[in-house]
């Protein structure tokens, strides 16, 4: 008997001195199309860089011009587009906006030679974000890559870098802002930490994760097996079940959380065309997604949860970001179970996980736990890695969030607005809490998979005041809709962070001075590490080492 066998594609060989280039694009085509623009100028020139050095650059795929564009679309166009390129060839991504990483993530972990990913530093279209989601993807595939950023691809340092790549295929990047943590000498909060980790081991905690891994992003995606040896397990749970569950929400119990929030002081940005503007009945719905995550939650007996609106949800109901910030306040509009006998996590914040980011989900459980025992407001937020700029003699980053802040970070009910969410990632609208973060001390973290294992980075910060100008103008450069946090950094620069982080999210919490920031960070380190966590100290971070 014979058979037809199947003949693999043929790849075309690699040209000398020829880099390939591509990138990945949103799953929202107004998105793309949006974006195009400011990607075009992005590749015209990083190709420039490039040709400055002697070499070609080749994109490995053409412009669709009935879409107005000419990004990876989906996972199946980029297991096409890479068939195209030698498999050994030297590989540029080159990003200018938010991408969805698993578009390129199978072409990309089997692709031979070497990669380089890079971005623009910009406000408005910020690859950046897109670059440090990507890069975490890889990271956790365990595939090699280098990385680079820079404002207008015309610096000094961008170009000796891409000189590197071509040269060696690595850039070498500034490592010595980071140390493991050290064997830590008896304290309180290293006590308390051991004992949270032990308590969380016996006793476990599930986090319930809507429509897991819908936005694309690889990177936010724990294994159960990692997770479980921590004490933390998964509820899979279907965005159409919380859909279904605010269909059974009444009128009357989303306007008594209405009401409250308007006692609170909150106010809201109204318009008439709920195409591009806010409008009441928008709002309603959020309101009504706040209610139901809390009641499916109670349901399953969760102790996180994570909404991944972007897909799906979109096509259905207003942005998830009121709900997910007003879960995530101390002080929230009460719920009742069902039976209306209870009041569910009275007096207490609810964690939740934007964008179903699994390493928040651990973060937030961690920094509940521990900030809640030393008697901490334990109010958590993510922020995108947004953007940043030198102010007075100080890089200032601006981190943002589509609109899913606790108001305790703003300073109060009293000090957030409702904006719309934009018509082009958000055709259903919505209200974000929108507002200026408050002045304070901060501990950072980021919970990623590298080497096969679980590892948190753990960092201080301060969260600044600016001038009301300077601060304005950072959020009409970004998104004026969505809430801002002005952050300093302790000891580790722009490009540092940038080449260290292991996600386009940052997790962020407040302490009500520097010492006790730095004893919180103490005791958060202690459990991470309790829990068999690999904790590495990123930064100024006042952490005593043993002595002998």
């Amino acid at each position: 008997m014979s058979y037809t066998l199947p003949t693999p594609a043929v790849r075309p060989q690699a040209a000398p001195r020829t880099a390939y280039l591509i990138t990945s694009g949103d799953l929202r085509e107004s998105a793309n199309t949006a974006g195009w623009a400011v990607q075009e100028e992005t590749e015209a020139a990083v190709t420039r860089a490039f040709e400055e050095l002697g070499w070609s650059v080749i994109r490995a795929f053409g412009v669709d011009p009935e879409r107005g564009h000419g990004y990876i679309r989906s996972q199946r166009m980029g297991l096409e587009v890479f068939k195209s390129i030698p498999v050994d060839a030297p590989l540029v991504v080159a990003i200018a906006n938010w991408q969805y990483s698993h578009h390129v993530l199978a072409g990309l972990r089997t692709h031979q030679g070497p990669i380089l990913t890079t971005a623009n530093f910009a406000p408005d279209w910020p690859g950046l974000v897109g670059l440090l989601g990507l890069n975490a993807g890889l990271t956790k595939m365990g595939k090699e890559y280098a990385t680079i950023w820079s404002v207008d691809f015309t610096d000094d340092w961008f170009k000796e870098g891409i000189r590197e790549w071509i040269q060696t295929g690595r850039i070498t990047h500034d490592s010595s802002h980071v140390r493991a943590l050290p064997a830590l000498p008896a304290s309180a909060e290293k006590e308390l930490g051991e004992a949270l980790a032990a308590e969380l081991l016996a006793d476990k905690a599930i986090i319930g994760v809507f429509d897991e891994g819908c936005m694309g992003m690889y990177n936010a995606i724990f294994d159960d097996e990692l997770l479980n040896r921590i004490g933390i397990y998964k509820e899979r749970l279907s965005q159409s079940a919380l859909y279904a569950e605010m269909l059974e929400v009444t009128d009357a119990e989303a306007d008594a959380a209405y009401d409250w929030l308007i006692d609170r002081g909150m106010t809201f940005r109204y318009g008439e065309d709920a195409a591009t503007e806010l409008t009441r009945d928008q709002v309603q719905w959020q309101l009504k997604m706040y209610i139901a995550a809390l009641r499916i939650s109670d349901d399953f007996g969760l102790d996180a949860v994570g909404i991944q609106y972007q897909q799906g949800l979109k096509d259905l109901v207003p942005a998830s970001d009121l709900a997910e910030g007003i879960l995530n306040s101390t002080d929230r509009p009460p719920v009742t179970s069902r039976d209306g006998r209870r009041v569910l996590h009275e007096g207490r914040a609810f964690p939740h996980f934007n964008e179903a980011d699994e390493g928040v989900a651990v973060d937030a459980l961690i920094t509940h736990r521990v900030w809640r025992a030393m008697g901490l407001e334990p109010d958590t937020t993510l922020h995108d890695v947004r953007w940043g700029e030198e102010y007075d003699g100080r890089f200032v980053w601006s981190y943002e969030i589509s609109g899913s802040v606790p108001a305790s970070h703003l300073g109060g009910w009293d000090k957030a607005e409702g904006w719309r969410q934009g018509h082009v990632f958000f055709p259903a609208g919505g209200a974000t809490i929108n507002g200026v973060s408050k002045a304070g001390e901060v501990v950072l973290s980021r919970v990623f998979i590298s080497e096969g294992i679980l590892q948190v980075d753990i960092f201080r910060g301060s969260v600044v005041e600016l001038p009301d100008v300077e601060s304005q103008r950072r959020k009409e450069a970004t998104n004026p809709e969505w809430p801002i946090a002005h952050v300093v950094l302790h000891g580790q620069t722009r490009d540092q962070f940038m080449a260290r982080h292991k996600a386009n999210h940052v997790q962020l919490v407040y302490a009500p001075d520097a010492e006790t920031a730095d004893r919180a960070l103490i005791a958060k380190a202690a459990m991470f590490d309790g829990l068999g966590v690999k904790v590495n100290l990123v930064g100024d971070v006042a952490v005593p080492e043993r002595t002998a």
